[in-house]
């Protein structure tokens, strides 16, 4: 094939795809009307399938603090816990979707956890009780996160019949499922969405002590 040949074919499949798909751009806010931040926006086919995208996610622990405070994965997600504190942590969860211990380390763990199962997993710090953070695994492959500002952009969704989440690790109730459909073209589909969340506690670190964690 030569390469006008070639660079034309590809043009065409990149205007094809495009033409398939398009963004989903979500704004969440509270029923006063308030933006909310860390809050879950999945979208999954209603016919079932989607691709599986294979990644690893990261998640610090640094000033005694988990960041993010909210991740969202796809089953089969190795994530890893790197430890950017100058003391040892020892983090866990109970959650039935993923239950797991890494005990006091430093650095970076040997191997990453796989999340391979569908849920909500709480995770907490087994030397700093006020460190928490929270990921919800999703079979889905499209889905965002809304920054401070209540917005969340999915990109690149295949038209086509979709049920639609909201989640929030403080959702005082999770909000009712429902089905959306989202068109071909370059037109984005816009959601505005309702999340009743609790504010986030205040847990206040104590001074670091000599020769501590």
């Amino acid at each position: 094939m030569n390469p006008a040949h070639a660079a034309r074919l590809l043009a065409l499949l990149v205007f094809c795809f495009g033409a398939e798909a398009a963004n989903v751009e979500a704004l969440v806010r509270s029923p006063v009307g308030t933006p909310v931040g860390d809050a879950a926006v999945v979208i999954e086919p209603v016919s079932g399938g989607y691709p599986k995208r294979q990644r690893t996610v990261t998640i610090e622990q640094r000033d005694r603090d988990f960041i993010p405070y909210v991740s969202i994965v796809q089953t089969g997600t190795l994530v890893e816990f790197p430890n950017r504190d100058p003391f040892k942590h020892h983090i866990y969860s109970f959650s039935p979707a993923k239950t797991f211990e890494i005990k006091l380390y430093a650095d970076k763990p040997a191997l990453p956890v796989l999340f391979d199962k569908a849920g909500e997993v709480a995770i907490g710090c087994n030397i700093h009780d006020w460190m928490e953070a929270y990921i919800l695994v999703v079979n889905s492959a499209y889905f965002a996160k809304t920054g401070d500002d209540g917005k969340a952009t999915i990109r690149d969704v295949p038209a086509g019949h979709y049920r639609l989440r909201v989640w929030h690790p403080r959702q005082k109730l999770e909000a009712p499922q429902r089905e959306i459909e989202i068109g071909a073209g370059a037109t984005a589909t816009k959601l505005n969405l309702l999340a009743d969340v609790a504010p986030r506690s205040s847990k206040p670190k104590p001074a670091i002590e000599s020769g501590k964690y």
